[in-house]
Formats: C-alpha cells, structure tokens, sequence
C-alpha cells in the first residue's frame, strides 16, 4: 500500500514537517510495510521557500536585502534543481514577522528588498520566479520592488519616491524604461489566493491595512496611494488594475510586475503541489493523508489541505484529513473531496495544553485512524 502524507503546519505547535513525521509514525504503528511518501506543504506563505527547496532537492540562497523597515536583513529564497526556478517569498524581506507591533506602519514599510532577492535570482540565471505573497507587512502597491528593480517613480517636483506606500499619494510619474530587461524575458508566477480587489471596502488598504499598523487616519492617504500607481500602471497594459481580483494580497504587490512584466497570479498551494511533483505522484498511491492546524469553511478558499484533496479527487484517491480543531461548520469539507476528518485533540484542555501537546495527540490519532482502516480492510475481506 501507498500512502502519501502531504500536510501544511499546526501553527504555533508543530512544523509541516512534524505534522508529516508523527502521521507517518502513526500509520506505521499499523501498517509498517506501507510506502509513505512525506510531503511537508505550504498554500504560499511563510516557509514556502524553504519547504520547496528541500523536499526537491534544491537549495536555500542567502542574501543581504533592505528590510521592510530599511534595517538590512538576511534573507533567504528557494532555488529549485533544475537551477533555472527561484522561489521568492515576500516575508522574507519584507514581512510583517519580522516587527514588532509597536514598529510596524505601512506608511513607510517597503518591498524593496523583496525587489532585490529578485534580481539575486536572475543573477544566478533563473528565468522562472515565483513569488509567495504571504505574511506582508507592506501597502506600497508593490513600488519599492519596482523601484529595485529599475522603475523610477516621482513626485511632482521630479523627486524620486522615498520607501513606504505613505508616498505614493504624491506620485506624479512612473518611468519603467531601465527595467531590468531580464524580467521581461523570464517566467514570473505570483501566488495568491486571496480574491480582494486593490482599492475599495475589501482591497488592500481596508480589509489588511489595519492588522499591519494602519491607524483609520492612515487608510485613506494609503488608498489614494494606491490609486495612483495602479491608474499609470493601468496604462502600461490597458487594464482597471484597481478591479482586478487578487490584486490586493500583499498590499498590492503584484502590481507592478502583472502591468510591466505580464506576471500571471495563480493559486498558491495547488501550483506549491505541482512544483513539488504531488500531480505525478496521485496516480500511484492509495491513500492521500493532510492535514492542517484548523479545519472549517475557510480551508477550502485555497488552503493546502483543499489542494490536496482537490487534486487527489481527480485520481479518484480517498482523502483523509487531520486537525488540531475542527470548526463549527468542517461538514462542508464532505463536499469538497474530504472523506473523513479528524481532530487529534484526546481530551478537553486549555489552548496552550493543546499546543504542547500537539505531537503526541496527532500520533495518536494518526494510529488509531489507521487501525480503524485495518479493522475496515479486514472486515471487507471476511465478508467477500
């Protein structure tokens, strides 16, 4: 029997990788001569990068970036085997992480470094990029990695813009003639799977902007912000950018490199899936185990979990799920392509017990779903 474990993190207990170490250590308890193949996830936020690299065989590349703050910092991004593929994860130049909430303000907060990671890249000859937009701690539309990467943008006196999407409200002219030409030539895949617009009461500003520092004085001069770089980038491509769905994850990042570049959004952990192989692998196993730290309606809006599911539907393959907690409304993930789900709490308890205890209770749960299955397969077998 092949089982293929792929699960994205317990968040604040347990990593990818654990939750796919003590769910292989379960099932083995019943089924040690079963083939399991491990697959840590991640839907293309924080430690996508690094998951990527390693389950492929790739490497993690450092470098010293401008943080989102000015601070430089040490960044990292995934470069695939094949050596022409570099994963770029936003958060890790300029991620919310990485301030404490008493620093962070997206009227100065800046892309800029994630502008550099991109050229370290193409440095090293990759023409595929892809971009994670997870964990963002900016609103700047993006322009600070414009600005890395060759664009000038201007107020009106024909200064060029400080960092932060603060300043983008006197932005008067966007010059994208010293881009680096090796962008327009190369691959560049933005993963996203938030759906909210750029501008108006679900964009960027509104819906995110506050949970990164911004105060209700700050939203409207960020808006207006917005607004400006969209509508010159919009004449770049003769498109309503301000509209366009996804257009706000990550304050708007993506901007500039669908207008200039021709940048495709796609969504993030079906395509994290795909890179890691999951798509050739399907056909061969019998059993698609995943997992992650909360299981309810929102899994299904391009969490890892549905990917997985969604994709092992396609083959046809049973699908079971693990979580620390079910929520209230977890049925709807019946119709969704999950064929049982579970909690691997073992007992009522406190939120920090069931943090601490996170590894022990999904083994446990792991071992006894699988002795469940035997106890069914068993059973099937005696009957026919």
């Amino acid at each position: 029997m092949d089982i293929l474990v792929a699960c994205d993190s317990f968040k604040e207990s347990l990593s990818a990788e654990a939750v796919v170490q003590q769910i292989v250590g379960g099932f083995s308890e019943i089924f040690p001569e079963a083939r399991y193949h491990g697959f840590p996830m991640a839907d293309g936020g924080e430690g996508t990068a690094r998951i990527v690299a390693r389950v492929t065989g790739g490497t993690l590349e450092t470098r010293r970036v401008c943080g989102p703050l000015g601070v430089e910092c040490e960044a990292h991004f995934g470069l695939l085997p094949d050596r022409k593929t570099a994963v770029i994860e936003l958060a890790e130049a300029a991620g919310l992480a990485q301030l404490p909430p008493e620093s962070r303000s997206p009227l100065f907060a800046t892309t800029y470094g994630v502008g550099q990671l991109m050229q370290a890249a193409l440095d090293m000859g990759c023409r595929h990029l892809v971009l994670a937009l997870g964990g963002s701690a900016t609103c700047d539309g993006g322009a600070g990695m414009l600005q890395a990467l060759g664009v000038s943008l201007k107020d009106r006196d024909g200064s060029e813009l400080p960092p932060g999407g603060g300043a983008l409200s006197r932005l008067a002219t966007l010059d994208s003639s010293s881009i680096d030409p090796r962008l327009l030539s190369s691959r560049i895949e933005i993963l996203c799977d938030v759906e909210a617009p750029l501008l108006g009461p679900t964009g960027a500003v509104a819906l995110f902007g506050p949970q990164k520092g911004a105060t209700p004085e700050m939203l409207p001069l960020l808006e207006d912000g917005l607004s400006r770089l969209a509508s010159l980038l919009g004449q770049s491509c003769c498109e309503d950018l301000g509209a366009r769905p996804g257009m706000g994850a990550a304050g708007g990042a993506a901007l500039g490199l669908v207008a200039l570049c021709g940048a495709a959004l796609v969504p993030g952990a079906r395509h994290i899936a795909g890179l890691l192989g999951l798509d050739r692998l399907m056909p061969q196993v019998d059993l698609v185990v995943t997992g992650e730290g909360r299981l309810d309606s929102q899994t299904i809006r391009g969490k890892a979990p549905s990917a997985i599911a969604d994709l092992a539907r396609t083959y046809g393959k049973p699908v079971f799920a693990f979580a620390g907690t079910l929520g209230h409304d977890h049925a709807v993930l019946h119709d969704a392509g999950f064929d049982a789900v579970f909690s691997c709490l073992a007992r009522p308890c406190t939120l920090q017990e069931a943090l601490d205890e996170a590894a022990a209770n999904l083994r446990r749960a792991a071992r006894n779903v699988a002795a469940t299955l035997s106890v069914g397969r068993s059973f099937q077998e005696n009957q026919g």
